[in-house]
């Protein structure tokens, strides 16, 4: 545990998780700060068969490879890692025992599909924990260079949403909407490491990894939204930087709920096409139905 004021980059443990989910975003403002962390404390080379299977899976899982519902394979990880089956199916045993993965008699093992009310729990944690770790990283003398970074985090949103006119779309596409999650990821992820505990570390990054899966349905922000999303962070940013924990433990908690608000609309939205496209062809076979 750091001393009062000490750098928490250097003295809080790396979190393979989230190095593993967000490393394909290739912008600067995530990259560098996890290679560095990375390469200080745990080398690639230094890696087993077993890490590197986890973190492959990880990393399929975010980029959509993996579909919630669809089935992982072993043969195919084995080949793509060079490795025998034995070291994939533990680092899949590992998965499943955090959530991220599940077994099923007949299609073995299998990405998760969240249900709303998994949604609405995994926030309620969330919250419970980065409301507590920003308080307490208000109330502990920070460094200047953190208090820096954090404040980059939070500000790059604000330059994501300007360069948002220079497209034709009003809403991120692809790309801008990973620069914004790695950025988004960035900020929490250094308050996190800020309040020096591993374990609330840990827990926020699965948890942050099983919305991803869910995620993958997510639309582009508009300017609107970013807009707002900077507001909050540069809000609990100076409220870390005043020393004042209520304001920064209120302002990260409101911004939390609004984030969980938008996730469950989005599932409702998803949920309901998904119903449609269920029904929808009952419909078209009804008799009639192709002369209307």
């Amino acid at each position: 545990m750091p001393r009062k004021g000490e750098g928490s980059f250097q003295s809080t443990s790396v979190d393979i998780l989230s190095i593993a989910v967000y490393s394909f975003f290739r912008h600067d403002c995530i990259l560098n700060l996890v290679k560095r962390h990375a390469s200080a404390h745990t080398p690639q080379r230094d890696r087993s068969v077993r890490e590197r299977a986890y973190l492959l899976i990880q990393q399929k899982i975010a980029r959509g490879e993996m579909r919630p519902g669809s089935a992982v394979s072993e043969v195919a990880l084995a080949h793509e890692l060079g490795s025998s089956r034995t070291p994939i199916r533990e680092a899949l045993g590992q998965m499943v025992a955090e959530g991220l993965l599940e077994q099923t008699p007949n299609r073995g093992t299998i990405v998760v599909q969240l249900r709303r009310q998994d949604i609405i729990d995994l926030y309620e944690m969330r919250e419970a924990l980065e409301v507590y770790a920003v308080g307490k990283v208000a109330r502990q003398t920070n460094s200047p260079q953190d208090l820096q970074r954090l404040e980059s985090f939070a500000d790059e949103i604000l330059r994501i949403k300007n360069d948002l006119p220079k497209s034709s779309d009003a809403t991120l596409n692809e790309k801008q909407m990973g620069r914004f999650i790695a950025c988004d990821l960035g900020f929490h992820t250094l308050v996190l490491r800020m309040a020096a505990n591993a374990r609330i570390l840990k827990t926020v990054n699965e948890t942050r990894l099983l919305m991803r899966i869910f995620s993958i349905h997510r639309y582009g922000h508009n300017a609107a939204l970013l807009t707002k999303i900077h507001k909050d962070h540069h809000g609990i940013f100076e409220a870390i930087a005043e020393g004042n924990a209520a304001r920064a433990s209120e302002l990260m908690s409101s911004h939390i709920q609004g984030s969980q608000r938008e996730r469950l609309a989005e599932y409702d939205e998803w949920e309901h096409e998904s119903s449609m496209r269920e029904t929808l062809p009952v419909f078209l076979n009804f008799p009639g139905a192709a002369e209307s």
